[in-house]
């Protein structure tokens, strides 16, 4: 062999002239053995799989009436909501599976199950469908394959051998109270009769950027039957909009998950109050109290809700601070911004500022009382009937006032308070409250006139969150604010009698606070 041909042969090894192709390389590390014999005894004495099948879900009959909200707004439409593949971490590893919030609010399947699933609404004639409306709703998924197939022991995404039992399509069927259909019919359930409404075709809604095998099936379906693309992008971008909106109230389950995400939430913060002994002599203290809460969250629930901001000192002051890289230290407050996503993937999301050494400092315990008093005012004007944006409007109004008294505003109070002034932003930059369920900033795709402007009505979930943040640089304040973060974040569900503080079993006076951590650490020998 030449000097070239070795080269050659080193940067691309191959049994075969054609070379192997790059999709297939992630299986050479797996030294499976092909032989007939080997395919033949791993095919053969498996116990059955149980064929029993489940009691319906407490979540069916609510996610049926989800569908039957969504069939009314779209009759004689074809609407498609995929949940969505496996996403890559890294080469051939993907991170835990999460559906889309769509899809798992109008089925009912949280957790890990079924990726690829596609929910396809198909229109009938009006009044004649699932519940008297204007569909029949099938959930087109991936059948596990059987223990006599390459599939189990070959397939390290979707073989029992790897992940794991599956349920059968009459299972989930059962459990959900859906039909159920397997995923190679899914091409002909989306395309069949589609095309140009106005000349008979079916008219198709996608929930878009969620599977883009969904997106180029639609799209290729649209091009071929002659569907103007811009203006079916503009549908679908109303559908988006409308399952935002569907979430906006939450019906009676949707509570109780709300309610149990709050409780793991709160024994994941008494979890880092135990902990921060330790963080303060690790190098990395944040990383301590992040791990200290993702331990609560995995037990307790499915997952973390969202990324911890677990930030000490003038980290605090950094409104996203992930990196929870930080020392944490006595005499710095330590902003915890934390939520466990239970197993229906409703999430928690609430916020305390603790003093890392139990005792507030005289100015870190003034700047937590004017931060709440903001959320104290915020939760007093969450009324039924008054408007969402108001609650905002409460909170920072108490801030301003606060700034004022501390000679902090660099013009009068009812100047910065002005649209046109706004001074007293410079230290509380984000919004106050925002929705909060399957997503922690849920229902973001509604509409502005019933977001912002949205009447609060009961069973709706916000969250009540004002803050002040005086960074270290910050050459507007006096040298003993700087550093300091504090904000307060309480979990809100309006009532028809006004709004509930479903995480006020967390502390959230100063006192109280001190009170409840030195409690804690008296309780385990601290």
């Amino acid at each position: 062999m030449s000097p070239d041909d070795t080269a050659s042969a080193a940067l691309n090894p191959t049994d075969s002239p054609e070379g192997q192709p790059l999709s297939d390389r992630n299986d050479n590390r797996s030294q499976r053995p092909d032989s007939e014999a080997f395919k033949a005894f791993m095919a053969s004495n498996w116990a059955p799989a149980s064929e029993d099948l489940p009691a319906a879900s407490p979540v069916a009959p609510h996610a049926a009436r989800r569908r039957r909200a969504l069939s009314d707004r779209f009759p004689g439409e074809r609407i498609v909501i995929p949940a969505g593949p496996f996403k890559v971490r890294s080469n051939d590893t993907d991170y835990r599976y999460r559906p889309h919030s769509g899809f798992a609010h109008l089925t009912g399947l949280g957790l890990d199950h079924e990726p690829d699933a596609v929910l396809v609404l198909e229109p009938v004639e009006q009044g004649t469908g699932d519940d008297g409306g204007n569909h029949t709703a099938t959930l087109y998924f991936r059948e596990a394959a059987g223990r006599d197939s390459d599939e189990f022991y070959a397939n390290a995404r979707y073989g029992e051998f790897w992940i794991g039992r599956r349920l059968s399509m009459a299972q989930i069927g059962a459990q959900l109270a859906l039909r159920t259909a397997d995923l190679a019919g899914l091409e002909v359930a989306i395309t069949k009769d589609a095309g140009v409404v106005e000349i008979g075709g079916v008219g198709i809604r996608l929930l878009r950027e969620v599977d883009f095998n969904a997106d180029a099936l639609v799209d290729t379906s649209r091009i071929n039957t002659g569907v103007d693309l811009e203006k079916a992008d503009a549908l679908d971008a109303v559908l988006a909009e409308v399952l935002s909106e569907l979430r906006l109230v939450k019906d009676a389950w949707e509570i109780e998950q709300m309610e149990a995400a709050v409780a793991a939430t709160v024994e994941g913060f008494h979890e880092v109050v135990r902990t921060l002994p330790r963080a303060i002599t690790h190098p990395r203290g944040e990383r301590v109290v992040e791990g200290a809460f993702f331990t609560r969250a995995r037990e307790e629930g499915n997952d973390l809700g969202y990324d911890t901001i677990a930030a000490s000192g003038n980290n605090a002051t950094t409104l996203h601070w992930i990196r929870n890289t930080g020392h944490v230290r006595a005499g710095d407050l330590l902003l915890l911004d934390a939520g466990v996503e239970a197993e229906s993937l409703y999430t928690a999301d609430i916020t305390r500022t603790l003093p890392v050494n139990g005792r507030y400092t005289d100015v870190q315990r003034k700047i937590y009382q004017a931060v709440l008093d903001a959320a104290d005012a915020g939760f007093a004007a969450a009324q039924p009937g008054r408007k969402f944006r108001e609650i905002h409007l409460a909170a920072v109004t108490v801030l301003a006032e606060n700034l004022d008294s501390w000679g902090l505003l660099p013009v009068p109070l009812e100047e910065a308070l002005a649209p046109e002034g706004q001074h007293h932003r410079r230290w509380m930059p984000h919004g106050t409250s925002h929705h909060l369920g399957m997503d922690v900033h849920d229902c973001a795709q509604a509409k502005r006139e019933l977001y912002l402007d949205g009447v609060l009505s009961e069973g709706m979930v916000f969250t009540i969150e004002p803050g002040l943040y005086f960074k270290a640089e910050d050459l507007a304040v006096p040298a003993e604010y700087r550093g300091i973060g504090v904000r307060i974040e309480d979990d809100i569900l309006m009532t028809a009698d006004g709004p509930v503080n479903l995480s006020a079993a967390l502390p959230r006076t100063p006192g109280d606070v001190e009170d409840w951590m030195g409690g804690i650490w008296g309780s385990t020998g601290e």
